[in-house]
């Protein structure tokens, strides 16, 4: 389990320490977002109330992150 959409997300950032400078929170909550919910993490899921203000970022660096992106990823029976 990759914990999409917020690996995605961080990897465009080039990493937790910026993501976690324009959500202003720490780096480590910010790593909870990739770590499955049973490990303590949001299983990828990034908390909404953040979007805004990493679209915003998103859009001053551009970075190609639209809203959509932050839709959970389902994962599918191989």
């Amino acid at each position: 389990m990759r914990c999409e959409p917020a690996n995605t997300i961080i990897k465009k950032f080039k990493g937790l320490k910026p993501l976690a400078e324009v959500t202003n929170v720490k780096a480590h909550t910010v790593m909870r977002w990739r770590m499955p919910k049973e490990k303590g993490g949001t299983g990828g899921v990034v908390p909404h109330w953040h979007i805004p203000a990493i679209l915003e970022a998103a859009r001053e660096r551009g970075l190609d992150i639209r809203p959509t992106d932050f839709a959970p990823v389902m994962e599918t029976a191989a």
